[in-house]
């Protein structure tokens, strides 16, 4: 390894972490000639192969996965020294890697805009998925922090709870029970219902509640999207349960159904791998958030005041 440089390195990372020479060619904005030539050079230096094709498929070898944890663990610190540096320098820069849960759309970005004013030399990467996806990305160490509702069970983190994430029945605007209060929840038998798909941690939750109460809806539409399933509620397809965040003060289409048992009280929670130590950048996004975080609950609660009035 005597001849191996960092920027081998780096287009080796790329190229193992995509499976791919032309998708690491063009993140590195390099030739994909340029990205083989490098991997040569490197597989010659270390003296054994880091790759292996099995049909169009590009595979890592054991010293090839052993590399590509080293080059992790190589710039993480080269990371971590860089946003020392400047932190001492009474500077805040590098990289914010986040994931977030689809839902988290709604409120995450709202509070991004104020950080980068606040930090503008730090650069924000924002990936939006499914709980699923969320999880492998968190497997592979992929981002810094995440956001997310549902804590997996089998996988070991550290996380912290920021904001209430509670689940509230919407309907039409026009809906006859608009107005009513205390609703017996017996009453959403008769209702044709709009779910999440199945699968999702939504309707897990809200089947827990409804096979405890003894209530069975009548299942109309399933749909895989928050966006989709507000959409159909407004064109009067029947109602849904999601959570309050994607309610938006603006949408004079929805309303909030005063039903028994809701809402569903659940948390989105801040959360990384164990052992993981948080960047400054990170540390600080963390922190920011929480106090954000008492902000959104205090929009929140002045908006629902006004929505029952």
């Amino acid at each position: 390894m005597n001849q191996a440089t960092l920027h081998q390195l780096k287009v080796f990372e790329a190229a193992a972490r995509h499976g791919s020479f032309t998708r690491a060619a063009e993140e590195l904005f390099l030739t994909q000639p340029t990205v083989s030539m490098q991997i040569k050079q490197l597989t010659k230096s270390v003296g054994l192969p880091l790759f292996e094709q099995v049909g169009k498929r590009l595979y890592l070898t054991e010293a090839g996965r052993e590399l590509f944890a080293t080059c992790r663990q190589i710039f993480e610190t080269i990371a971590q020294f860089e946003m020392k540096v400047a932190d001492l320098k009474g500077l805040k820069q590098g990289q914010l890697r986040l994931a977030v849960i689809t839902t988290a759309k709604y409120f995450i970005p709202r509070l991004l805009g104020p950080f980068c004013q606040l930090y503008p030399g730090i650069d924000i990467s924002l990936q939006v998925t499914n709980h699923e996806r969320i999880i492998e990305r968190m497997t592979n160490n992929l981002d810094d922090l995440y956001i997310m509702s549902q804590v997996p069970d089998n996988v070991d983190v550290n996380l912290e709870p920021f904001l209430e994430n509670p689940l509230v029945v919407f309907a039409p605007s026009n809906h006859p029970l608009a107005k009513e209060k205390n609703i017996p929840i017996e009453l959403l038998c008769n209702e044709p219902f709009i779910m999440r798909e199945p699968g999702s941690g939504t309707r897990r939750t809200v089947q827990q509640l409804f096979d405890e109460q003894g209530v069975s809806v009548k299942v109309k539409l399933e749909l895989g999207s928050n966006e989709a399933i507000k959409q159909a509620i407004a064109g009067g397809l029947g109602i849904s349960i999601l959570s309050r965040h994607t309610l938006m003060p603006d949408n004079s289409e929805l309303t909030i159904l005063d039903v028994q048992h809701f809402p569903i009280k659940r948390t989105w929670f801040m959360v990384y791998p164990s052992g993981k130590q948080l960047s400054i950048v990170a540390r600080t996004y963390h922190d920011y958030l929480l106090e954000a975080a008492k902000k959104i609950m205090e929009l929140n609660t002045t908006f629902s005041g006004a929505k029952a009035e």
